[in-house]
C-alpha cells in the first residue's frame, strides 16, 4: 500500500544488489530538505503566453509523476498518479500541446511514458513498461505497438544528443558545477511510504533544476540548429553535432536527385589501405611502416568500424629523437615527460594542417562507393559554402562547419546514409602518412619534430634554418594540396603527446601587409590539453570533461607564465568550483556507510581520512584519498577545511609530470 510504513520481510540470502539498497536506504535520511519554489496556477498556464517548460517524470511501482518548470517564471507545475492523487490529464495533455518542452533522454523515454499515463494507466503498469524501456531498451515505435498509443507530436527539444559525449544528466550538471547533484533516493524498485513520495517528487525538481542549467549552457548550440533547421526545412534541435551532418548531407544530395542508397558491408569484410600516388618515403624505418599498412588487410568489426590490425599497432618508427605510433585513429609521437623552450637561438613552431580531413576527402576524390561522385559534388558545395559565410561572417558557417566535420565521422557509422568503413579507413591512414613524409622532409633537413599528433607537429627549429623550414613546409603543401597554420610558442611542457601547456608566443598583424610580427618572449595565452584542459576536445566544451582540481592546472600556468609561487596562486582561490573533482562510479559509490550515488563530487579536506568506495566491490574509488563528498556545492562560500597543501602538492606533482624540472639537463638536439 501507498503509505505502508511497515518493514519489508528480511530476506535470508542478500546479494549485490540488496547491497545497494541497504545503502540508499541508509542515505535516505540524509536526504536534503525539499527545494523551495512555488507553483504555477492554472490561470497562468492558460495566460496565451508563450512559454518553454522544461520536464522531467519519475516512476515507482505506486507513485508516477511529471513535472514541468516554467524558463520564463521559475515557476513548477507537478501531475501525479497514486493511491492518494489522480492525474488531471486534461491539463497535462494541454501543456504537452501547446508550449515547447525541453527534456533529457525524453524521446526515448519521458515522451513515451507521459503518453501511457494520458491513457490512464497506473503507476504499477507505467512502472512494468518503465523496466522494458529502460532494462530491456524497448523503442518509442515498439511501444506505440505493443500498447496502442500514439506520442504526441510536441514541440519538443531532447538535450540528451545535443550535449557532447555519451554522459548522464547527473554527470552533466556536475560538470557545470550545479548546486546539488543526487542520485535516485530509492531503490528503483520500492514500494514508496507518502514522505517518500514527497522526496521522490523534490528529486525530480532537482533534475528539472539540472536540466534547465545544461539547457541554458547548450542554448548557442541550440540557436545554431535552429537556424539550420530553418534553411534545410529539417527539425534539427534535438540532434547530435553528426547527425547534423547527416541531415544536411541527404538534403544536398536530394537536391542533386540523389536517391538513398544503403550501402552492404557486412562485420568481417576486409580490405586494404591503397595510398594516394604522391606518397613515399626516404627512410627505411618509415618506408617498412608504410609497406605494413598497406599489405596488411583491415577487418570490419561488428561495430561497423575497420578494425586495428595488430600489424599496424604494433608499428613503432623512430626517426630524430621521436617514436611514432600509427592506428586507426591517428599518427601520435610518444613523448613522455619531457619540455621545450625557446631562447635566443630557437623557435618552438607548431604547424596544424587546416581542415585536414575534408581536405584529403575533396583533394583525393575520396567518395562512398554506393553514392558515387555526387558526395563529391554535394560536400564540396558545402565546403565552399562555408567559406563565402565565413568571409560574410553568417552565423549559419557555424553550422556549416559542423556539417563538414560530422560527416567524416559518419562514415564509420553503420546505420549513416554515407557510411564508407573503407573510405574512412583512407582518409585516416592517408592523413597520417601525409604528416609522416612533412616529419621525415624537416628531420633529413637536420630540423627536430619534437612532437606530432593527428594533423599538425611542433618543431624546434633554429632561428638560422627557419627559411628552410619554410620551403620544406611550402614543398610539401604543393605536393598534398594541404595548408597548414603556424603557431610559436615560448614553451612546451608535456605528460605525453595528448596531455601539456603550450605558452603561446605574442603577435600582432602588420596593418601593411597583413603578415604575422611575432614578440618573441612575451606570452599571448596558455594552450592546455587533456587533463590540464577546463574543456574537453568534443565541441571544445567543459560538457565533455570531469573537472579535477582545475586549480593545480591554473596554479602551473601561473607559475609557468609568470612565475607565480604555487601556492600564492591556490591559498589565494576563494572559488569552490576550482577545487573539486567529479567522477563517474559505476553501481554507485559511498563513504563511510553513505551512498552518494553514481555521479559523485569531492574536495579534499583537512582531516578527512578513509576513501570513498564502489557500493558493489567495496573497492577504493581512484584517487578518493582524503576525499570529502561534495554533492550539495556550498553557495556563496568557500569551506573553511580545504586541504590546500594537498592541492600544491598536486600542482608540484604536474611540473615533474610535464617534465619541467628536466629541461635544464635536455640535450642539445642540433
Amino acid at each position: 500500500m501507498f503509505f505502508d510504513d511497515s518493514k519489508p520481510e528480511r530476506r535470508k540470502k542478500a546479494d549485490k544488489r540488496d547491497g545497494i539498497k541497504r545503502h540508499l536506504r541508509l542515505s535516505s535520511s540524509l536526504i536534503p530538505a525539499p527545494k523551495a519554489y512555488e507553483l504555477l496556477t492554472v490561470d497562468e498556464l492558460f495566460s496565451g503566453q508563450p512559454r518553454t517548460f522544461i520536464f522531467d517524470t519519475e516512476c515507482y511501482i505506486n507513485y508516477w509523476c511529471a513535472a514541468f518548470k516554467c524558463i520564463d517564471t521559475g515557476k513548477i507545475i507537478i501531475f501525479e498518479e497514486s493511491p492518494d492523487t489522480s492525474l488531471n490529464a486534461n491539463l497535462l495533455g494541454f501543456i504537452m500541446h501547446r508550449f515547447l518542452i525541453v527534456g533529457f533522454n525524453s524521446a526515448d523515454y519521458d515522451m513515451p511514458m507521459i503518453a501511457l499515463a494520458l491513457q490512464g494507466l497506473k503507476p504499477w503498469k507505467l512502472k512494468q513498461i518503465s523496466d522494458e524501456i529502460i532494462k530491456d531498451g524497448k523503442r518509442p515505435y515498439q511501444i506505440e505497438r505493443e500498447y496502442g498509443v500514439k506520442i504526441p507530436k510536441s514541440n519538443h527539444i531532447d538535450l540528451i544528443e545535443v550535449a557532447p559525449i555519451d554522459a548522464s544528466l547527473k554527470i552533466y550538471a556536475l560538470r557545470l558545477h550545479c548546486e546539488r547533484g543526487q542520485d535516485l533516493p530509492y531503490p528503483e524498485d520500492s514500494e514508496l511510504a507518502k514522505h517518500e513520495a514527497l522526496n521522490v517528487r523534490d528529486y525530480c525538481v532537482n533534475d528539472l533544476d539540472n536540466t534547465h542549467l545544461l539547457f541554458d549552457h547548450l542554448k548557442p548550440h541550440l540557436e545554431l540548429r535552429e537556424i539550420l533547421g530553418q534553411e534545410y526545412d529539417v527539425d534539427m534541435r534535438s540532434k547530435s553535432d553528426a547527425q547534423v551532418a547527416e541531415a544536411i548531407i541527404r538534403v544536398e544530395l536530394a537536391k542533386l536527385g540523389d536517391s538513398e542508397k544503403k550501402p552492404t558491408i557486412e562485420p568481417g569484410h576486409s580490405f586494404y589501405y591503397v595510398p594516394p600516388s604522391y606518397v613515399s618515403f626516404k627512410t627505411r624505418q618509415f618506408q617498412e611502416a608504410m609497406q605494413v599498412v598497406c599489405s596488411t588487410p583491415f577487418i570490419v568489426g561488428n561495430g561497423g568500424s575497420a578494425e586495428c590490425p595488430a600489424a599496424v599497432a604494433a608499428l613503432r618508427p623512430r626517426l630524430g629523437g621521436s617514436i611514432y605510433r600509427l592506428g586507426v585513429g591517428g599518427l601520435h609521437s610518444s613523448e613522455e615527460s619531457v619540455s621545450y623552450t625557446a631562447d635566443d637561438d630557437t623557435y618552438m613552431i607548431d604547424r596544424d594542417v587546416a581542415s585536414f580531413y575534408p581536405r584529403i576527402i575533396l583533394n583525393n576524390r575520396y567518395f562512398p562507393s554506393h553514392l558515387g561522385e555526387a558526395f563529391l559534388e554535394a560536400y564540396n558545395g558545402i565546403v565552399i559554402r562555408r567559406l563565402l559565410l565565413k568571409k560574410q561572417k553568417n552565423p549559419l558557417e557555424a553550422g556549416l562547419k559542423i556539417a563538414i566535420n560530422g560527416i567524416f565521422g559518419k562514415l564509420g557509422n553503420l546505420y549513416s546514409i554515407v557510411y564508407a568503413p573503407q573510405l574512412l579507413l583512407q582518409v585516416c591512414m592517408t592523413g597520417q602518412l601525409s604528416l609522416m613524409m612533412l616529419i621525415e622532409a624537416i628531420e633529413l633537413a637536420g630540423i627536430p619534430v619534437v612532437s606530432g599528433n593527428t594533423d599538425g607537429i611542433i618543431i624546434k627549429c633554429p632561428k638560422n634554418r627557419y627559411k628552410d623550414l619554410e620551403t620544406i613546409i611550402m614543398t610539401w603543401e604543393n605536393l598534398t594540396g594541404f595548408d597548414t597554420e603556424e603557431t610559436r610558442y615560448e614553451g612546451v611542457y608535456s605528460r605525453d603527446v595528448n596531455n601539456y601547456f603550450a605558452l603561446k608566443t605574442g603577435y600582432h598583424i602588420d596593418e601593411v601587409t597583413k603578415e604575422v610580427v611575432w614578440h618573441p618572449g612575451e606570452i599571448d595565452g596558455i594552450k592546455t590539453k587533456g587533463v590540464y584542459c577546463e574543456r574537453g576536445s568534443a565541441q571544445n566544451s567543459v560538457l565533455s570533461k570531469n573537472p579535477e582540481g582545475l586549480i593545480c592546472s591554473e596554479a602551473v600556468q601561473a607559475y609557468l607564465s609568470k612565475g607565480t609561487p604555487l601556492d600564492e596562486t591556490i591559498y589565494n582561490c576563494k572559488d569552490i568550483r576550482k577545487f573539486v573533482s567529479v567522477r563517474s562510479v559505476k553501481g554507485g559509490g559511498e563513504k563511510d556507510g553513505v551512498y552518494l550515488g553514481k555521479a559523485i563530487r569531492w574536495y579534499y579536506a583537512q582531516g578527512e581520512t578513509g576513501t570513498i568506495n564502489y557500493v558493489i566491490s567495496g573497492n577504493k574509488v581512484p584517487k578518493s584519498e582524503g576525499a570529502k563528498p561534495c554533492m550539495i556545492m556550498p553557495a556563496g562560500f568557500i569551506p573553511n577545511d580545504i586541504d590546500y597543501d594537498r592541492y600544491v602538492n598536486l600542482a608540484n606533482e604536474i611540473l615533474f609530470d610535464v617534465g619541467y624540472f628536466k629541461r635544464m639537463q635536455e640535450p642539445k638536439l642540433f
